[in-house]
């Protein structure tokens, strides 16, 4: 049997399953029903103290996004750090963590940019035995109007000092959380190392509307007739944390630095593939608020049966395999050649494939007297539409041609494409020398 067990940062845990700091981690009430159902770990919302006091509205506080079957795709958050006493936080999360104690137990932290805010906090977080602490840099609304949360997230100078300040006045593990409201997500990942940040954990919410009221002419959720801007969350997310936690993961500055990843974690294959590009443990919100905490049931046993059908016995077993296969287009193997198939006996006749290909793409499905779907060799470019559109999983499939076999579309060999930049079909091609 697969052993599900954690070590990261040598914080161990039951399992690389954390609850992201959120309103699920908001008490001890939830957090003690979470570690009950399974959940290996959680990251308490986050903690302020310095500045004018957290309120937040009494209206709603999430927008969202379905799909046509009602599935919640993506979750707008306007609500903003713990409006809850630090005090009472603090004493909850001691009880917590001394029954609890082989559950990870992680403090979310955001004070203002200004040493001495950090240097009174951190004491009173270490006293209550927290297995570590994150630095929220990445919360895009409210919080960043006051000059915190994706506010500093934004300026890697600013991660580098608050890191250098949390390392001096702390002696346990320090994790950076990134915004990914940022252009280039090495940068402040790189400064979080020079910083001696133990561990970054990516994606925080993006900035985002998703919807407006066409009656009130407001952006939703909509208070008292005005709407602001939130953090976007969910299933929706999770290409766009894939994308960044791989960038991290092998850039030169950052290769090596441990990554918790978070973005639309909703299954145990999601899990995986976090980890498969890097990440040593992964910290849920949306699926949890949207399946309640029982959910962690099914992604442990979905991830301990997939690890022993690969013959894992540890996550660190397949920890990072993905990154090597991370590379830049111009990589790419252009002697790789692949043509759609269509399974006739799968086929529903719906039309969707020949609708998209023949409207949007190279025409190359045909479409018989018949509605029999067939695909047109010399025009497919193997662009993949027609999979994507298809609602019958595996009825079309992508086929390799046989490196030296002739390409249909050019009669040509597929390993003349070798030498892309000579290649006469290559548009901006260099001529090759004399």
């Amino acid at each position: 049997m697969a052993d599900l067990t954690t070590t990261f940062l040598g914080i161990t845990s039951p399992n690389p399953f954390w609850l992201a700091s959120a309103p699920p981690t908001d008490k001890e009430y939830n957090v003690r029903r979470a570690f009950d159902a399974g959940w290996g770990g959680v990251v308490w919302k986050t903690l302020g103290e310095a500045g004018p006091p957290v309120v937040n509205v009494n209206g709603p506080r999430y927008g969202a996004i379905w799909g046509a079957d009602r599935r919640l795709l993506g979750m707008n958050n306007i609500e903003l750090i713990t409006d809850r006493d630090l005090h009472t936080n603090l004493e909850e999360m001691t009880r917590v963590k001394r029954d609890y104690p082989e559950h990870a137990l992680i403090a979310s932290i955001m004070v203002p940019c200004e040493e001495e805010a950090w240097k009174s906090i951190l004491p009173l977080v270490e006293q209550t035995g927290a297995d570590g602490i994150e630095l929220n840099f990445g919360c895009p609304h409210g919080m960043s109007e006051r000059g915190m949360g994706a506010a500093v997230g934004q300026v890697p100078e600013y991660i580098q000092m608050v890191a250098e300040w949390c390392k001096k006045y702390y002696s346990k593990p320090v994790i950076v959380k990134l915004t990914p409201n940022i252009t280039d997500i090495r940068k402040p990942a790189t400064a979080a190392k020079m910083g001696g940040a133990d561990a970054v954990s990516l994606i925080n919410t993006i900035n985002s509307i998703t919807h407006v009221d066409l009656d009130l002419m407001a952006p939703e959720p909509t208070i008292d007739g005005k709407g602001s801007h939130g953090g976007y969350c969910g299933p929706a997310v999770k290409p766009i944390a894939l994308s960044m936690v791989s960038e991290i993961a092998r850039n030169n500055e950052t290769r090596g630095l441990p990554i918790s990843g978070i973005g639309g974690i909703t299954t145990w294959r999601d899990a995986a593939e976090f980890m498969a590009l890097g990440c040593g443990n992964v910290q849920v919100c949306t699926a949890a608020m949207t399946y309640g905490f029982k959910v962690v049931q099914e992604m442990i046993s979905g991830l301990s049966q997939w690890m022993d059908e690969k013959g894992y016995r540890s996550t660190e077993d397949f920890i990072g395999m993905a990154v090597p296969n991370v590379t830049d287009w111009q990589h790419l193997n252009l002697n790789y050649v692949t043509k759609a198939r269509i399974d006739q006996d799968a086929c529903i006749g719906c039309g969707r494939c020949y609708a998209a290909c023949e409207d949007t793409s190279h025409q190359a499905i045909a479409m018989s007297a018949e509605r029999e779907f067939t695909v047109i060799d010399e025009e497919c470019v193997a662009c993949n539409l027609c999979v994507n559109v298809c609602p019958v999983e595996e009825c079309i499939t992508m086929v390799e041609l046989d490196k030296g076999s002739i390409d249909p579309r050019t009669g040509e060999t597929v390993r003349d494409y070798a030498n892309w930049t000579t290649h006469p079909n290559n548009p901006a091609a260099v001529p090759a020398a004399e």
